[in-house]
């Protein structure tokens, strides 16, 4: 079975999103109105509609650092991670928990990043070596 993930959430302002998400991220935009946007997130659809985004606090932890939860995300393997940590870089985006690897030479070991859209919300960028290590215990 073939699926596509979706996720509909608030923005404070499209246009703003559209900067972030289609120039920043690189994510082709989709269908809209004057009140949504839907972007191609990475192969998944993401929806974003005018509203107060949902709130989040900083209780999921990763390693020592405390990371806004709830949050969105998405997984790439490492050359494509690398990139797009780069592009975030260029862009002078502002992270909440820096680029880095965990887990170093463990079953598991992934690349993250945190970082907050123009609204507030935030988002995790996971880098693993294969598909396979995704899932790895």
């Amino acid at each position: 079975m073939r699926a596509l993930f979706h996720l509909a959430f608030h923005v404070r302002d499209l246009n703003e999103a559209r900067a972030f998400y289609g120039a920043v991220l690189g994510c082709r935009e989709g269908r809209s109105t004057d009140t949504w946007v839907d972007f191609d997130f990475f192969s998944h659809q993401i929806s974003l509609h005018l509203g107060e985004p949902f709130h989040t606090t900083n209780t999921g932890k990763v390693g020592a650092h405390m990371v806004p939860m709830p949050h969105l995300g998405v997984i790439l393997l490492m050359d494509d991670w690398n990139a797009l940590a780069d592009r975030l870089k260029q862009h002078k985006v502002a992270f909440v928990l820096e680029p880095q690897v965990r887990f170093a030479g463990q079953p598991g070991e992934q690349a993250t990043m945190f970082f907050r859209d123009p609204s507030g919300n935030p988002i995790e960028v996971k880098g693993f070596a294969s598909w396979e290590a995704v899932y790895a215990a």
